[in-house]
């Protein structure tokens, strides 16, 4: 493949600049997020990420993100309503969901309800900004239902009613674990979402923008994106730390255990970033928030595991130069 490229390259007279994995390569302007990967920096629309973790909410930072600018109380008001009016998934792909084997990948199947949602759309052909407006919004308030269907059915359980009553990250949790989450556990998932509601163009947004491009439909667009979202070096990647805590399994293990992977140069999950050549800022504020978490719960094992094998990378990396 490299020589077909070089040959390329030469054939073009030096012209065509190869650029793996479009690093350096501008696709398209964008106002909505800003990063600095050397400084530590992440901004959405000017604000820096920390300001609408501590501050803001998850309705209230997609409402900033989708249209430009915060809500007024009437707005927010207005757009909370129309999340909770869109929660509700068609029996029938609740019954598709059902019919899967309980084995199978949560992102196939969260990829396969998205693509089925598309079948449910009362005008289709309607690509104005308006109704392309609600289908985002639409698919944005059925994930908590989608997502906690698939995880209740792994269990053997069967899927929750809806509530309206609740915030969109305390019904998620709802819709997981079949009751109404404690207050700060609500929360920490708030925060979570808002941080991982924008990040450029990262490769699923790429891979949306790009099917989005051909002119075809918004659910066929974002089919695409959990597609890519799915991939180990993409959203994979926060179950690959998953998997390797409850490998490790005890917190005297994990040092031994990075230290074998380093020295046998074989990648570890959750360190290394294609943009952050510093700490990711969202990290450093999970890290709070799921610290206070763990104590709340007392359930401290993964928090101190995660934690160990920071600390341990951190001073290998630094001790090796990387």
């Amino acid at each position: 493949m490299a020589e077909k490229v070089t040959e390329l390259i030469d054939a073009a007279g030096n012209k065509v600049e190869y650029r793996p994995g479009l690093e350096g390569v501008v696709a398209a302007p964008s106002t909505i997020c800003s990063i600095d990967g050397q400084k530590g920096i992440l901004l959405y629309r000017g604000i820096p990420i920390a300001e609408l973790a501590d501050h803001s909410t998850f309705e209230e930072t997609v409402f900033f993100l989708l249209f430009g600018h915060l809500p007024k109380r009437s707005e927010l008001d207005e757009f909370e309503n129309n999340l909770k009016a869109h929660r509700q998934l068609p029996e029938a792909v609740l019954k598709l969901l059902q019919s899967f084997p309980p084995s199978a990948n949560p992102m196939d199947l969260l990829r396969t309800a998205v693509s089925a949602l598309g079948l449910f759309d009362d005008n289709p052909t309607d690509d104005s900004v308006a109704k392309n407006s609600q289908r985002a919004i639409s698919l944005i308030a059925a994930f908590p239902a989608i997502v906690g269907a698939i995880q209740r059915l792994r269990k053997g359980q069967p899927p929750v009613a809806v509530r309206t009553d609740l915030t969109h990250a305390a019904h998620c949790l709802h819709q997981i674990n079949g009751v109404a989450p404690d207050e700060y556990s609500a929360r920490v998932l708030d925060v979570a979402l808002i941080l991982h509601a924008d990040h450029g163009f990262n490769a699923s947004t790429f891979t949306a923008r790009v099917c989005i491009s051909s002119l075809t439909d918004m659910y066929s667009a974002i089919t695409s994106a959990v597609g890519s979202l799915k991939g180990p070096l993409h959203g994979g990647a926060n179950a690959g730390v998953m998997q390797n805590l409850m490998e490790i399994g005890s917190l005297e293990k994990v040092e031994p255990w990075v230290m074998s992977k380093l020295q046998n140069k074989a990648k570890i999950m959750g360190f290394g970033h294609r943009v952050y050549k510093t700490y990711d800022p969202r990290a450093r504020l999970l890290n709070r928030y799921s610290e206070k978490l763990a104590q709340i719960t007392n359930n401290t094992k993964w928090y101190e595991m995660s934690k160990k094998m920071d600390e341990v990378m951190a001073r290998e990396v630094s001790s090796r130069g990387i």
